[in-house]
């Protein structure tokens, strides 16, 4: 855990979220500042910087981090399509430097996206 992190804070329960889901390595929960009607971010509970700090043993939890959003996408029926996204970066939009998965639907999405 990093003391800094929101996503971290969030986790340890030290700041409120409106949590979809969660297990022993992942939590989801709304995005507090959506970007689609559906806008959900899945996060491991480890702290991982992003996705370049991904390793080879990280391979299963990325894994889950896609099902558990696939999950909840169909949950909320986003049926007839929804997007996952990782950022990578400063340049990419990456502005909490925690691995996270938005999950976003609900609305036609643009390509490209930025």
């Amino acid at each position: 855990m990093s003391q800094d992190c929101i996503f971290c804070k969030i986790i340890n329960g030290d700041i409120p979220a409106d949590v979809l889901y969660q297990d022993d390595d992942v939590l989801a929960f709304n995005d507090i500042s959506p970007q689609a009607p559906t806008h959900i971010l899945v996060i491991p509970k480890n702290h991982i910087s992003g996705p370049e700090a991904l390793g080879e043993s990280d391979e299963t939890l990325v894994g889950k981090l896609v099902r558990v959003g696939t999950d909840l996408a169909k949950e909320r029926g986003l049926t007839d399509g929804y997007r996952l996204v990782m950022n990578n970066g400063e340049r990419a939009g990456q502005t909490v430097f925690h691995l996270h998965m938005h999950v976003l639907g609900g609305r036609t999405m643009t390509w490209p996206p930025g």
